[in-house]
């Protein structure tokens, strides 16, 4: 498939291919081996992400203070 840099630079994806990532809207794009790479990206707000965070650290039993013992311990002076 052919898809044509217009003058301002932009590409219109074959709709065969947008197919194939349903509500997919934004995608990081990369140069590889001379190759333009594009992957999905689902953007998630920051308070899903932290929420999600703490969820995992609960059933992980990390508290607040293994935290905190953690920060302390990386920020110091080796």
């Amino acid at each position: 498939m052919l898809a044509k840099k217009t003058s301002k630079n932009q590409l219109t994806l074959p709709k065969d291919i947008v197919k194939s990532f349903p509500g997919v809207e934004y995608f990081d794009i990369k140069v590889e081996r001379n190759k333009i790479v594009l992957t999905p990206v689902r953007i998630v707000p920051a308070d899903r992400t932290l929420e999600s965070i703490r969820e995992k650290m609960k059933k992980l039993g990390i508290t607040e203070e293994d935290v905190s013992k953690a920060i302390r311990w990386a920020r110091k002076r080796r």
